[in-house]
């Protein structure tokens, strides 16, 4: 049945949502993390300027005071965006559950009353995949976003958009084959649900 194509293209578009989402978390937490460095450097620069006006104690006692709110901040930035890295994981792994298991009652239900649902799976893998290519290409340039905001410490994933797997599919399609085994065949019922 094609509704396994349906699912394969769906959880690529779930896990390019999730990418995006997580490219967007690693740059609030770059973002983040630059703007306390330019905090840090101009409060150091502040009080380096004020020279012999300010005792060497208080100017002291003012770096340390900056350097404890700028690494609470921090702080409240990095759990912040775990709890958001936590979430979106979570996320991703549920649909991803969902739609197996959509697949699996789409067999199930194709078995119990004999109606295929062949023709409406078939029908809509081609706008799975191209909704699949635009969230790749948002994927692509905010994991960009990502690296030109972190500079050299980026940790973004810049997917491309994945056509040469849709390409091997159809190639072996016309050649009457399956290009992979897990594409064509239908899931097993009960060995992704029982994980």
């Amino acid at each position: 049945m094609s509704a396994n194509n349906l699912t394969t293209v769906t959880n690529e578009l779930i896990e390019s949502y999730g990418n995006t989402a997580r490219n967007i978390i690693n740059a609030y937490r770059v973002g983040n993390k630059r703007a306390i460095g330019f905090c840090d450097r101009s409060w150091a620069s502040a009080v380096k300027k004020t020279g012999s006006r300010l005792s060497a104690e208080v100017r002291g006692n003012a770096l340390a005071a900056e350097k404890k709110v700028t690494g609470l901040y921090f702080r409240g930035v990095e759990l912040t965006t775990h709890g958001a890295d936590v979430a979106v994981n979570k996320a991703v792994e549920l649909a991803g559950k969902g739609v197996e298991q959509v697949a699996t009652n789409a067999s199930r239900f194709e078995k119990a009353t004999g109606v295929k649902l062949h023709t409406l799976a078939v029908a809509a893998v081609p706008a799975a995949k191209v909704v699949t290519q635009v969230a790749g290409k948002i994927e692509a340039r905010c994991g960009a976003l990502a690296n030109r905001m972190a500079g050299k410490q980026a940790q973004a994933k810049v997917a491309g958009v994945k056509r040469i797997a849709a390409r091997k599919v159809v190639r072996a399609r016309k050649a009457g084959k399956s290009a992979n085994p897990a594409v064509a065949a239908p899931a097993p019922a009960s060995a992704d649900l029982q994980k």
